[in-house]
């Protein structure tokens, strides 16, 4: 870290909501946020992110922040699977896809002749454009005219870069992100970029922590700057997320990053038991590593179990627990199919709880055991370190301890994604996880019944 920086502005782009952070760079702290929607359009030509409500956003605030708290350098994090394809202009030659558009069964048996293996780009085939390469193959193919303006591709938190900077790059944790178009494990682009011919429009690759070059000065004057800032090349947000634990734990440590997906990351891990059936692949950090991980739609399936219901406290919701620990109430997977370690089976209740409070603890008991079967599919090891919203679930945290039996900590950061991106500009946070020391007694013989049940359905 320079002597000059004394704060960092995030620009954090997630699925559900975009936000502007300042983490001052000697503590780490949060010190000023704003966030907006991410709002998809329903076309035409297709489900798109509204890029210019987000861009208006990020200089409103940029503007904002200037005055008042003052940033000296910008670093970028946005959600994976979307890329900006640009004209020679620089400007969108097609919209930035909604990565939850479904194509039409014709378009994905054909992408599925041209994908690579998974055993070589450990990419497992998602639904949706989820895998980057299904986007592009059907941009090309349903939007020929507008695709042959293309000029760049870039990685989405690329896009932002170079929106403020001019400077096109492309960056691994993005294009490592179950792409199809990266091979983790050889470094190296697949032969799915060769086939559908963009190896020659793919913006040179630039590491996460690079400097692209100041913001340009129209967007300067624009936002009222009186000094150059730079902007740093940017970073995947659930690798962001895991950065500050690279940094603070070491190898082995496992981390699960929490938000609209749960994703589990076991750094120093193996690829050997990867399954591309259970949504199981490999990432790439920060620094370039691949690195074998699991997901499901988390935040997701937990907004769909507690969206209706009445207001609970934690307290209420502890306290119910030991009631559906005890009867054996609890959630079955998959309220979002087509994801996750069991992506053929649609969710349901058993036992179904009546009041709110005990439907709120099933929930999280239900995330508790999908996280832990996320991490034994990857063999995970090490302290396992919980960022993001359900860092705050009491029930979620207290049940990984109780089922692993191995240290948890909860992140303190307020969003983990920001923090992780602030360390590209070489700061170090202050902000030391939270040891947990609850457990909830008799959660074994309740996870036993859970997978049994579980196991009965996939069996029918």
């Amino acid at each position: 870290m320079t002597e000059s920086l004394e704060r960092i502005a995030v620009i954090d782009i997630g699925k559900t909501n975009a936000k502007v952070v300042i983490v001052d760079a000697r503590t780490g702290a949060e010190v000023a946020v704003r966030k907006t929607a991410n709002i998809v359009l329903a076309g035409p030509p297709y489900p798109h992110f509204d890029t210019e409500r987000l861009w208006v956003f990020i200089l409103d605030t940029l503007g904002e922040f200037a005055v008042d708290p003052g940033f000296d350098a910008v670093s970028i994090t946005t959600h994976g699977a979307s890329a900006a394809l640009l004209d020679d202009k620089g400007a969108l030659a097609l919209p930035v896809l909604d990565y939850e558009h479904a194509y039409p069964d014709e378009v994905n048996c054909a992408y599925d002749l041209i994908r690579p293996d998974f055993k070589e780009s450990f990419s497992p085939r998602l639904t949706g454009g989820l895998n980057l390469g299904a986007q592009l193959h059907f941009q090309r193919g349903r939007f020929p005219q507008e695709f042959a303006r293309v000029s760049t591709i870039l990685t989405y938190p690329q896009y932002w870069a170079f929106r403020l900077t001019g400077i096109a790059a492309n960056e691994k944790t993005s294009l490592g992100c179950h792409t199809d178009l990266w091979l983790p494990f050889e470094d190296k682009y697949s032969a799915l970029v060769d086939r559908l011919e963009i190896a020659d429009k793919m913006a040179p690759i630039r590491s996460a922590f690079d400097i692209l070059g100041d913001i340009h000065p129209e967007i300067a004057r624009r936002i009222g700057l009186s000094k150059q800032v730079p902007v740093y090349c940017g970073i995947h947000d659930s690798n962001a997320s895991l950065l500050p634990h690279l940094v603070g734990f070491g190898l082995p440590c496992t981390v699960v990053s929490t938000g609209t997906w749960v994703i589990c990351f076991a750094p120093g891990g193996q690829p050997e038991k990867l399954d591309s059936e259970r949504d199981t692949l490999a990432n790439v950090d920060a620094y370039g590593t691949a690195v074998p991980s699991a997901r499901y739609m988390g935040g997701r399936e937990w907004e769909i179990a507690t969206k209706e219901l009445a207001a609970v406290t934690a307290e209420a919701e502890w306290a119910a627990v030991a009631d559906v620990v005890l009867n054996e109430r609890m959630l079955l997977p998959s309220s979002v199919t087509a994801t996750g370690p069991f992506p053929h089976m649609k969710g349901r209740w058993h036992l179904e709880p009546e009041k709110a409070a005990e439907r709120r603890a099933a929930a999280s008991l239900c995330q508790a055991l999908m996280t832990v079967t996320c991490l034994d599919m990857i063999e995970s090891k090490g302290p396992i370190i919980v960022e993001g919203p359900f860092a705050a679930n009491r029930v979620f945290v207290a049940a990984l301890h109780s089922l692993t039996r191995r240290d948890v900590y909860v992140s303190t950061s307020q969003t983990g994604t920001s923090s992780g991106a602030a360390l590209l500009a070489g700061i170090r946070p202050l902000c030391p996880p939270r040891f947990v020391d609850e457990t909830i007694p008799g959660l074994d013989r309740y996870a036993a019944t859970w997978r049994k049940l579980i196991a009965s359905e996939m069996d029918q």
